[in-house]
């Protein structure tokens, strides 16, 4: 049996048992397929087997890929591909040792979160808010339940699952704050705004026939409250109706606005991590890049060597 053979079968019975044993879908093995050929291909262009390649091997085809100015992503994806090729060739035991088991992907740049406007928050609201005057009956429960979402969401930027599931024990107590209870069952205050507080007021003025629910935003849906999916699909529909592409707005990205306009407007880092429930400043630090923004603008507004227009 021909080495070539060898490689082929070898590929082939991977893809198979990431089909049958991981559910992987067709699109899926399709993928690996692709990324483990164009691999195989490079070592045997070197007169390499697959179950004989080392470290050295696989670093020399990611090299190959920066040269040709593959992206860290696809580089990355790749690379995990044939670790897990070769985690199933040590598995069966057809090789001795793992060449890729020391090995990590390319670093990847860490993608800035998308961020709406002031402009536009302002514009989803006035057009949710404008909804609610339009209404009566079950629709305007239903109007007032998804601006009382939104005033909320983007006055505490709360994840949206922590939104949707807020019980209604909540409004005991402070009337000023929300004890919301995040990852892990860490516990936090976060502040409400007049605005939020009002709208806040003027939906539980019309739910008054959910009062026995333990869910401050109650639904027929199986969960007994309002589900992510459900309040995604109706802020893109309040999106399109502000002139807004649908495909900018999500649930997740008025939480990066919330946090983006706060820091923009002096906010302290820390404050915003509390805020947003991070364990980690890490998590919370991929906003620098609005605090980079207010610097620059700062220094180019007040240094004195600073550039200005005649």
């Amino acid at each position: 049996m021909t080495s070539s053979a060898r490689r082929d079968d070898h590929i082939a019975d991977f893809l198979a048992m990431l089909s049958a044993e991981r559910g992987a879908s067709v699109n899926t093995v399709s993928a690996y397929a692709a990324d483990l050929e164009a691999f195989v291909s490079f070592l045997a262009d070197n007169g390499v087997a697959p179950q004989d390649a080392t470290s050295d091997d696989v670093q020399a085809y990611l090299g190959l890929l920066a040269g040709e100015g593959q992206a860290a992503t696809s580089r990355a994806r790749r690379l995990s591909a044939i670790k897990q090729f070769y985690r199933f060739l040590l598995a069966e035991d057809l090789i001795a040792l793992d060449p890729t088991s020391t090995l990590r992907g390319p670093k990847r740049q860490r993608a800035l979160p998308k961020v709406l406007s002031i402009a536009e928050v302002d514009r989803l609201l006035a057009v949710s808010q404008k909804q609610c005057e339009e209404q009566e009956g079950h629709a305007l429960f239903r109007a007032l339940r998804f601006h009382c979402l939104l005033e909320l969401l983007y006055a505490t930027g709360m994840r949206v699952s922590e939104l949707v599931s807020l019980p209604r024990s909540v409004l005991r107590g402070d009337q000023r704050v929300l004890m919301i209870k995040g990852k892990g069952g860490r516990e936090r205050l976060v502040p409400l705004n007049a605005t939020a507080r009002a709208a806040l007021d003027a939906f539980l003025s019309v739910s008054g026939r959910f009062d026995n629910s333990m869910w401050l935003f109650p639904s027929k849906s199986a969960l007994g409250h309002v589900t992510r999916q459900g309040f995604a699909q109706d802020l893109k529909e309040v999106a399109e109706a502000a002139g807004i592409a649908p495909d900018r707005v999500s649930p997740h990205v008025l939480r990066h606005a919330f946090a983006s306009h706060l820091l923009d407007r002096g906010a302290d880092l820390r404050a915003v991590q509390q805020l947003l429930g991070h364990a980690d400043i890490s998590t919370t630090e991929i906003y620098t890049h609005v605090l980079q923004e207010r610097l620059k603008a700062l220094v180019n507004a007040h240094h004195p060597l600073a550039k200005t227009k005649p």
